[in-house]
């Protein structure tokens, strides 16, 4: 009698299996799948260079990092290229693809008006992962940020050192 029991509980009996349920799995859509297999633009400048912008942002809630650099060409202030490393999920790697070929060829106002949620729809993203085109354009405005910085900082030592040789001479 227990072993009937255990048999039953279990289910080994040939006479008590259990109802097949058909289970539709999520998966993540075309274009996240595409961007995470062929990543376009993975890889670093250098963030010495003074035409270089680099954002380097994180979600500390699931740890996604995200590093895009932008290179800007700095007569016409277009960005020329740009690229990223991630170290996150999916929906992380492929917002980043997507930010790094939509700011290519636009000028520096044009990307900083680049939303979060044009990206999330490009990518269908769901809910759950929205933080990701967020972490992409947070990315972009620190790039826009950092490389403007830079501009700032090596006008002022140019201003600073116009000044210093017009002291020396007099």
């Amino acid at each position: 009698m227990l072993r009937a029991a255990g048999r039953r509980f279990l289910r080994l009996g040939s006479e008590h299996r259990a109802p097949t349920v058909a289970v539709a799995a999520r998966g993540y859509h075309e274009r996240v799948v595409d961007h995470y297999d062929n990543p376009r633009n993975v890889g670093s400048f250098d963030k010495n260079d003074p035409s270089v912008g680099t954002g380097l942002v994180g979600a500390p809630a699931c740890g996604d990092v995200m590093k895009l650099q932008i290179k800007v060409d700095d007569a016409t202030g277009k960005i020329v290229d740009a690229c990223f490393k991630t170290f996150g999920c999916g929906s992380a790697i492929a917002s980043s693809s997507v930010a790094t070929e939509w700011v290519k060829g636009k000028h520096m106002e044009e990307v900083l008006s680049i939303k979060n949620t044009e990206i999330a729809k490009h990518l269908s993203l769901p809910p759950v992962k929205l933080h990701c085109s967020m972490l992409a354009e947070d990315a972009i405005k620190a790039a826009v940020k950092d490389y403007e910085a830079k501009k700032a900082k090596l006008a002022a030592g140019n201003a600073e050192t116009t000044q210093t040789v017009k002291v020396a001479t007099a």
